[in-house]
Protein backbone atom coordinates (compact mmCIF):
# COMPACT_ATOMS: atom_id res chain seq x y z
CA UNK A 1 0.00 0.00 0.00
CA UNK A 2 0.76 3.62 -0.61
CA UNK A 3 0.69 6.49 2.11
CA UNK A 4 -1.60 9.14 1.79
CA UNK A 5 1.28 11.84 1.21
CA UNK A 6 2.73 10.06 -1.43
CA UNK A 7 -0.66 9.05 -3.48
CA UNK A 8 -0.97 13.15 -3.01
CA UNK A 9 2.53 13.66 -4.53
CA UNK A 10 1.65 11.19 -7.61
CA UNK A 11 -1.25 13.24 -8.27
CA UNK A 12 0.11 16.57 -8.22
CA UNK A 13 3.15 15.83 -10.25
CA UNK A 14 0.90 14.36 -12.98
CA UNK A 15 -1.46 17.86 -13.11
CA UNK A 16 -0.53 20.57 -15.84
CA UNK A 17 -0.64 24.11 -15.50
CA UNK A 18 -3.76 25.77 -14.28
CA UNK A 19 -6.66 26.09 -16.50
CA UNK A 20 -6.75 29.14 -19.11
CA UNK A 21 -7.69 32.31 -17.94
CA UNK A 22 -10.72 34.89 -18.33
CA UNK A 23 -11.77 38.02 -17.57
CA UNK A 24 -14.59 38.53 -15.63
CA UNK A 25 -16.63 41.03 -13.83
CA UNK A 26 -15.73 41.77 -10.15
CA UNK A 27 -19.17 41.26 -9.54
CA UNK A 28 -18.60 37.48 -10.54
CA UNK A 29 -15.18 37.22 -8.79
CA UNK A 30 -15.88 35.75 -5.77
CA UNK A 31 -14.10 33.01 -5.01
CA UNK A 32 -12.08 32.87 -7.63
CA UNK A 33 -8.39 32.90 -8.33
CA UNK A 34 -6.20 35.60 -9.80
CA UNK A 35 -4.54 34.78 -12.63
CA UNK A 36 -2.52 37.35 -12.48
CA UNK A 37 -0.32 39.82 -9.99
CA UNK A 38 -2.64 43.06 -9.78
CA UNK A 39 -0.50 45.89 -9.20
CA UNK A 40 -1.23 48.58 -7.75
CA UNK A 41 -1.85 51.56 -10.52
CA UNK A 42 -2.00 54.94 -8.00
CA UNK A 43 -1.45 55.37 -4.39
CA UNK A 44 -4.35 54.41 -1.79
CA UNK A 45 -5.62 56.58 -0.92
CA UNK A 46 -3.94 59.14 -3.10
CA UNK A 47 -3.50 62.11 -0.98
CA UNK A 48 -3.24 62.73 2.61
CA UNK A 49 -6.67 62.73 3.97
CA UNK A 50 -8.67 62.91 7.31
CA UNK A 51 -10.27 60.37 9.43
CA UNK A 52 -12.28 61.48 11.35
CA UNK A 53 -15.03 64.40 11.30
CA UNK A 54 -13.38 67.71 12.89
CA UNK A 55 -11.00 70.07 12.46
CA UNK A 56 -7.58 70.59 9.92
CA UNK A 57 -4.68 72.35 11.63
CA UNK A 58 -1.10 73.07 11.15
CA UNK A 59 0.54 71.07 13.99
CA UNK A 60 2.05 74.18 15.17
CA UNK A 61 -0.93 75.91 16.06
CA UNK A 62 -1.47 72.66 18.81
CA UNK A 63 -0.96 74.19 22.61
CA UNK A 64 1.09 71.95 24.71
CA UNK A 65 -0.55 73.66 27.99
CA UNK A 66 -3.72 75.59 27.69
CA UNK A 67 -6.09 75.75 25.58
CA UNK A 68 -5.90 78.17 21.88
CA UNK A 69 -7.91 79.56 19.93
CA UNK A 70 -8.22 79.22 16.17
CA UNK A 71 -10.40 81.29 13.09
CA UNK A 72 -12.52 78.50 10.89
CA UNK A 73 -11.98 79.75 7.91
CA UNK A 74 -13.72 76.86 5.42
CA UNK A 75 -15.76 73.76 5.72
CA UNK A 76 -14.82 71.03 3.73
CA UNK A 77 -16.42 67.77 2.30
CA UNK A 78 -15.61 64.62 1.25
CA UNK A 79 -14.41 64.96 -2.02
CA UNK A 80 -14.13 68.40 -2.33
CA UNK A 81 -10.67 70.13 -2.43
CA UNK A 82 -9.53 73.28 -0.70
CA UNK A 83 -8.29 75.35 -2.69
CA UNK A 84 -6.00 77.95 -0.07
CA UNK A 85 -3.64 76.64 2.43
CA UNK A 86 -4.41 77.00 6.40
CA UNK A 87 -2.49 79.93 7.49
CA UNK A 88 -1.27 79.94 11.01
CA UNK A 89 -4.01 80.54 13.72
CA UNK A 90 -6.25 78.85 10.81
CA UNK A 91 -8.43 75.44 10.84
CA UNK A 92 -11.21 74.20 8.50
CA UNK A 93 -13.98 72.48 8.95
CA UNK A 94 -13.32 69.00 7.47
CA UNK A 95 -15.29 65.72 7.19
CA UNK A 96 -14.28 62.20 7.03
CA UNK A 97 -12.49 61.30 3.87
CA UNK A 98 -12.18 64.93 2.86
CA UNK A 99 -8.22 65.70 1.28
CA UNK A 100 -6.02 67.65 4.02
CA UNK A 101 -6.27 71.14 3.02
CA UNK A 102 -2.33 72.28 2.37
CA UNK A 103 -0.80 73.26 5.44
CA UNK A 104 -2.51 71.20 7.56
CA UNK A 105 -1.22 68.07 8.88
CA UNK A 106 -3.44 67.78 12.21
CA UNK A 107 -6.90 66.82 12.76
CA UNK A 108 -9.16 67.66 15.77
CA UNK A 109 -12.19 65.37 16.50
CA UNK A 110 -14.97 67.45 17.09
CA UNK A 111 -16.01 65.82 20.10
CA UNK A 112 -12.91 67.40 21.87
CA UNK A 113 -13.03 70.74 20.90
CA UNK A 114 -15.04 73.96 21.40
CA UNK A 115 -16.56 76.09 18.70
CA UNK A 116 -18.42 79.56 19.27
CA UNK A 117 -18.83 81.06 15.91
CA UNK A 118 -16.29 81.14 14.10
CA UNK A 119 -13.98 80.92 17.05
CA UNK A 120 -12.30 77.23 17.91
CA UNK A 121 -10.81 76.55 20.91
CA UNK A 122 -8.45 73.54 20.90
CA UNK A 123 -6.33 72.02 23.89
CA UNK A 124 -3.22 69.82 23.33
CA UNK A 125 -3.29 66.67 20.67
CA UNK A 126 -0.28 63.94 19.15
CA UNK A 127 1.14 66.20 16.28
CA UNK A 128 -0.19 64.23 13.00
CA UNK A 129 -3.34 63.09 14.91
CA UNK A 130 -6.50 61.64 12.73
CA UNK A 131 -4.66 61.67 9.47
CA UNK A 132 -4.55 59.08 7.00
CA UNK A 133 -1.52 59.13 4.66
CA UNK A 134 -1.08 59.07 0.93
CA UNK A 135 -0.29 55.43 -0.11
CA UNK A 136 -0.64 53.80 3.93
CA UNK A 137 -2.85 51.52 1.98
CA UNK A 138 -1.72 50.43 -1.01
CA UNK A 139 1.61 52.25 -2.87
CA UNK A 140 1.35 52.78 -6.66
CA UNK A 141 3.32 50.16 -8.07
CA UNK A 142 3.30 47.52 -5.56
CA UNK A 143 1.61 43.96 -5.59
CA UNK A 144 -1.70 44.72 -4.17
CA UNK A 145 -2.98 41.14 -4.46
CA UNK A 146 -1.13 38.29 -5.77
CA UNK A 147 -1.54 35.30 -8.37
CA UNK A 148 -3.24 32.48 -7.19
CA UNK A 149 -5.70 34.47 -4.41
CA UNK A 150 -8.44 32.67 -4.10
CA UNK A 151 -10.76 36.30 -4.34
CA UNK A 152 -12.78 36.88 -0.86
CA UNK A 153 -15.29 39.58 -0.23
CA UNK A 154 -12.10 41.74 1.13
CA UNK A 155 -9.32 41.68 -2.36
CA UNK A 156 -12.96 42.26 -3.98
CA UNK A 157 -12.86 45.59 -2.33
CA UNK A 158 -9.32 46.24 -3.05
CA UNK A 159 -9.66 45.38 -6.55
CA UNK A 160 -12.52 48.40 -6.70
CA UNK A 161 -10.44 50.33 -4.62
CA UNK A 162 -7.72 50.39 -7.32
CA UNK A 163 -10.56 51.57 -9.80
CA UNK A 164 -10.55 48.01 -11.56
CA UNK A 165 -14.36 46.78 -12.47
CA UNK A 166 -12.70 43.70 -14.30
CA UNK A 167 -10.12 40.86 -12.95
CA UNK A 168 -8.51 38.01 -14.86
CA UNK A 169 -9.36 35.48 -12.91
CA UNK A 170 -8.49 31.26 -14.08
CA UNK A 171 -11.37 29.40 -15.68
CA UNK A 172 -13.08 26.94 -12.91
CA UNK A 173 -12.11 23.60 -13.28
CA UNK A 174 -14.30 21.36 -14.85
CA UNK A 175 -15.29 18.14 -13.17
CA UNK A 176 -17.55 15.26 -15.14
CA UNK A 177 -19.29 13.59 -12.09
CA UNK A 178 -20.98 10.20 -12.01
CA UNK A 179 -22.16 7.24 -9.69
CA UNK A 180 -21.88 3.67 -10.69
CA UNK A 181 -24.28 0.49 -9.98
CA UNK A 182 -27.08 -1.24 -10.19
CA UNK A 183 -28.46 -1.08 -6.62
CA UNK A 184 -27.80 3.13 -6.71
CA UNK A 185 -30.95 5.50 -7.62
CA UNK A 186 -32.14 9.10 -8.01
CA UNK A 187 -33.67 10.60 -5.00
CA UNK A 188 -37.35 11.48 -5.36
CA UNK A 189 -37.81 8.02 -7.22
CA UNK A 190 -39.83 4.85 -5.74
CA UNK A 191 -37.29 2.36 -4.25
CA UNK A 192 -37.20 -1.23 -4.44
CA UNK A 193 -35.73 -3.97 -2.43
CA UNK A 194 -32.04 -4.16 -2.36
CA UNK A 195 -31.67 -0.23 -3.71
CA UNK A 196 -29.98 2.61 -2.55
CA UNK A 197 -30.65 6.85 -2.90
CA UNK A 198 -27.49 7.98 -4.43
CA UNK A 199 -25.76 10.25 -1.68
CA UNK A 200 -22.06 9.99 -2.81
CA UNK A 201 -23.06 12.06 -6.25
CA UNK A 202 -24.77 14.89 -4.27
CA UNK A 203 -21.63 14.87 -1.64
CA UNK A 204 -19.43 15.22 -4.14
CA UNK A 205 -21.37 17.58 -6.25
CA UNK A 206 -21.41 19.76 -3.04
CA UNK A 207 -18.04 19.27 -2.43
CA UNK A 208 -16.99 20.62 -5.99
CA UNK A 209 -18.70 22.98 -6.12
CA UNK A 210 -17.40 24.51 -2.75
CA UNK A 211 -13.57 24.40 -3.81
CA UNK A 212 -14.62 26.00 -7.02
CA UNK A 213 -15.19 23.66 -9.42
CA UNK A 214 -17.72 23.67 -12.07
CA UNK A 215 -19.96 20.40 -12.09
CA UNK A 216 -20.80 18.55 -15.47
CA UNK A 217 -23.42 15.95 -13.24
CA UNK A 218 -23.69 12.79 -15.50
CA UNK A 219 -25.95 10.80 -13.49
CA UNK A 220 -25.60 7.30 -12.56
CA UNK A 221 -24.79 4.54 -14.86
CA UNK A 222 -26.02 1.21 -14.37
CA UNK A 223 -23.29 -2.52 -14.24
CA UNK A 224 -23.35 -2.51 -18.21
CA UNK A 225 -19.93 -2.31 -19.59
CA UNK A 226 -20.74 -0.55 -22.90
CA UNK A 227 -22.63 1.97 -21.39
CA UNK A 228 -19.88 2.25 -18.41
CA UNK A 229 -17.79 3.13 -21.67
CA UNK A 230 -19.60 5.88 -23.09
CA UNK A 231 -20.10 7.89 -20.09
CA UNK A 232 -16.11 7.54 -19.17
CA UNK A 233 -15.59 8.64 -22.52
CA UNK A 234 -18.38 11.26 -22.45
CA UNK A 235 -16.87 13.06 -19.22
CA UNK A 236 -13.43 12.85 -20.61
CA UNK A 237 -14.37 14.59 -23.44
CA UNK A 238 -16.18 17.58 -21.25
CA UNK A 239 -13.89 17.82 -18.30
CA UNK A 240 -10.89 18.45 -17.04
CA UNK A 241 -11.36 15.60 -14.36
CA UNK A 242 -13.53 12.98 -14.09
CA UNK A 243 -15.07 11.47 -11.20
CA UNK A 244 -16.69 8.49 -10.12
CA UNK A 245 -17.83 6.42 -6.55
CA UNK A 246 -17.55 3.07 -6.60
CA UNK A 247 -16.88 0.18 -8.75
CA UNK A 248 -13.08 0.21 -8.12
CA UNK A 249 -12.85 -2.74 -5.63
CA UNK A 250 -12.65 -6.53 -5.99
CA UNK A 251 -15.95 -7.37 -6.75
CA UNK A 252 -16.92 -9.46 -9.49
CA UNK A 253 -19.09 -6.74 -11.14
CA UNK A 254 -17.09 -3.98 -10.29
CA UNK A 255 -16.44 -3.15 -13.91
CA UNK A 256 -14.58 0.20 -13.54
CA UNK A 257 -11.44 -1.10 -13.41
CA UNK A 258 -11.80 -3.11 -16.58
CA UNK A 259 -13.61 -0.29 -18.38
CA UNK A 260 -10.91 2.14 -17.72
CA UNK A 261 -7.49 -0.16 -18.57
CA UNK A 262 -9.53 -0.33 -22.20
CA UNK A 263 -9.91 3.51 -22.48
CA UNK A 264 -7.51 5.05 -20.06
CA UNK A 265 -4.21 5.14 -18.72
CA UNK A 266 -5.12 3.85 -14.88
CA UNK A 267 -3.22 2.92 -11.78
CA UNK A 268 -5.28 1.36 -8.67
CA UNK A 269 -3.76 2.17 -5.59
CA UNK A 270 -4.40 0.26 -2.26
CA UNK A 271 -3.91 3.55 0.33
CA UNK A 272 -3.12 2.97 3.90
CA UNK A 273 -5.67 4.64 5.25
CA UNK A 274 -9.23 3.99 6.97
CA UNK A 275 -11.94 4.63 6.04
CA UNK A 276 -11.46 4.13 2.48
CA UNK A 277 -8.58 1.75 0.83
CA UNK A 278 -8.92 1.75 -3.02
CA UNK A 279 -8.62 4.59 -5.37
CA UNK A 280 -8.04 4.38 -9.02
CA UNK A 281 -6.07 7.20 -10.38
CA UNK A 282 -5.17 7.99 -13.76
CA UNK A 283 -6.05 10.05 -17.21
CA UNK A 284 -8.90 8.80 -19.64
CA UNK A 285 -8.66 11.00 -23.13
CA UNK A 286 -7.25 14.45 -22.07
CA UNK A 287 -9.18 14.25 -18.85
CA UNK A 288 -7.27 13.43 -15.49
CA UNK A 289 -10.10 10.24 -13.64
CA UNK A 290 -10.24 9.68 -10.06
CA UNK A 291 -12.13 6.34 -9.12
CA UNK A 292 -13.21 6.79 -5.38
CA UNK A 293 -14.74 4.21 -2.99
CA UNK A 294 -18.40 3.51 -3.00
CA UNK A 295 -18.96 3.65 0.86
CA UNK A 296 -20.10 7.41 1.53
CA UNK A 297 -17.34 8.42 4.06
CA UNK A 298 -14.70 6.79 2.30
CA UNK A 299 -15.81 7.96 -1.18
CA UNK A 300 -15.86 12.41 0.58
CA UNK A 301 -12.73 11.83 2.54
CA UNK A 302 -11.16 10.65 -1.08
CA UNK A 303 -11.86 13.50 -2.03
CA UNK A 304 -10.83 15.68 -0.01
CA UNK A 305 -7.35 13.80 0.45
CA UNK A 306 -6.88 13.57 -3.27
CA UNK A 307 -9.12 15.00 -5.54
CA UNK A 308 -10.16 18.60 -3.75
CA UNK A 309 -5.92 19.28 -3.50
CA UNK A 310 -6.06 18.29 -7.61
CA UNK A 311 -8.72 21.08 -8.44
CA UNK A 312 -7.03 23.63 -6.04
CA UNK A 313 -3.84 23.34 -8.75
CA UNK A 314 -6.00 23.11 -11.87
CA UNK A 315 -7.64 26.61 -10.35
CA UNK A 316 -4.52 28.16 -9.80
CA UNK A 317 -4.36 28.39 -6.32
CA UNK A 318 -1.02 28.40 -4.02
CA UNK A 319 -2.55 26.41 -1.71
CA UNK A 320 -3.29 23.29 -2.07
CA UNK A 321 -4.02 21.78 1.80
CA UNK A 322 -6.19 23.15 4.46
CA UNK A 323 -4.69 24.69 8.08
CA UNK A 324 -4.41 21.81 11.12
CA UNK A 325 -4.29 22.54 14.49
CA UNK A 326 -3.46 20.99 17.27
CA UNK A 327 -6.40 19.53 20.13
CA UNK A 328 -6.89 17.59 23.69
CA UNK A 329 -8.25 14.33 23.03
CA UNK A 330 -11.51 14.03 25.31
CA UNK A 331 -12.02 10.17 24.96
CA UNK A 332 -10.16 7.48 24.02
CA UNK A 333 -9.67 6.36 20.37
CA UNK A 334 -8.41 2.63 18.58
CA UNK A 335 -5.66 3.01 16.22
CA UNK A 336 -3.87 0.65 14.20
CA UNK A 337 -0.22 1.39 13.62
CA UNK A 338 0.89 1.60 9.88
CA UNK A 339 -1.97 3.86 8.61
CA UNK A 340 -3.61 7.01 8.93
CA UNK A 341 -6.29 6.97 10.19
CA UNK A 342 -9.37 9.85 10.24
CA UNK A 343 -12.08 9.94 12.83
CA UNK A 344 -14.94 12.65 12.28
CA UNK A 345 -14.74 14.76 15.24
CA UNK A 346 -16.20 17.70 17.11
CA UNK A 347 -13.77 20.52 18.18
CA UNK A 348 -14.34 22.98 20.43
CA UNK A 349 -12.89 25.64 22.52
CA UNK A 350 -13.02 24.88 26.63
CA UNK A 351 -11.35 25.53 29.19
CA UNK A 352 -8.73 27.85 27.67
CA UNK A 353 -7.88 24.84 25.25
CA UNK A 354 -9.28 22.89 22.13
CA UNK A 355 -10.65 19.99 23.21
CA UNK A 356 -11.61 16.87 20.16
CA UNK A 357 -13.78 14.00 20.54
CA UNK A 358 -15.33 11.80 18.05
CA UNK A 359 -18.91 11.87 16.59
CA UNK A 360 -19.13 8.82 17.40
CA UNK A 361 -19.70 5.29 15.55
CA UNK A 362 -17.02 5.60 12.69
CA UNK A 363 -18.24 3.31 9.78
CA UNK A 364 -17.06 4.23 6.66
CA UNK A 365 -21.06 3.61 5.74
CA UNK A 366 -22.15 6.34 8.65
CA UNK A 367 -22.87 9.13 6.29
CA UNK A 368 -24.35 11.43 9.45
CA UNK A 369 -21.18 11.14 11.38
CA UNK A 370 -19.83 13.70 8.84
CA UNK A 371 -23.01 15.85 9.37
CA UNK A 372 -22.38 15.84 13.21
CA UNK A 373 -18.52 16.58 12.94
CA UNK A 374 -16.75 19.92 12.47
CA UNK A 375 -13.33 18.30 11.97
CA UNK A 376 -11.33 15.43 11.05
CA UNK A 377 -9.07 14.29 13.53
CA UNK A 378 -5.89 12.72 11.90
CA UNK A 379 -4.09 10.27 13.08
CA UNK A 380 -0.62 9.48 11.76
CA UNK A 381 0.34 6.33 10.73
CA UNK A 382 3.26 5.67 13.66
CA UNK A 383 0.67 6.21 16.31
CA UNK A 384 -1.30 3.72 17.93
CA UNK A 385 -4.19 4.07 20.32
CA UNK A 386 -4.96 7.43 21.69
CA UNK A 387 -5.33 8.46 25.73
CA UNK A 388 -7.63 10.48 27.12
CA UNK A 389 -5.45 13.80 27.34
CA UNK A 390 -3.03 13.01 24.39
CA UNK A 391 -2.79 16.18 21.94
CA UNK A 392 -4.40 15.00 18.43
CA UNK A 393 -4.06 16.67 15.28
CA UNK A 394 -7.32 18.71 13.57
CA UNK A 395 -8.87 19.14 10.42
CA UNK A 396 -11.68 21.58 10.03
CA UNK A 397 -14.01 21.14 8.18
Amino acid sequence: MISVQDGQNQILRQLPEPTSPEIVAVTRARERVLAEDLHAPFDVPPTDNSAVDGYAVASDDVPTGRTRELDVVAELAAGAVFDGAVAPGQAVRIMTGAPMPRGADTVYPQEVVERRGDRLGVGPIPKGANVRKRGEDVQAGTIAIERGTVLRAQELGLITSLGQWQVLVHRRPRVALLSTGDEVIEPGTPRKAGQIYDANRFTLRGSIEQCGGEVIDLGIVADVRDELRARLLEGAGVGDIVVTSGGVSVGVLDLVKDVLDEIGAIDFWQVAMQPGRPLAFGRVGSAHFFGLPGNPVASMLAFMLFVRPAIYKLAGRRRLFPDTAEATATEAMSKKKGRREFKRGIVQWTNGRWEARTTGPQGSGILSSMAAGNCLIVLEEDRGDVAVGETVLVEPF
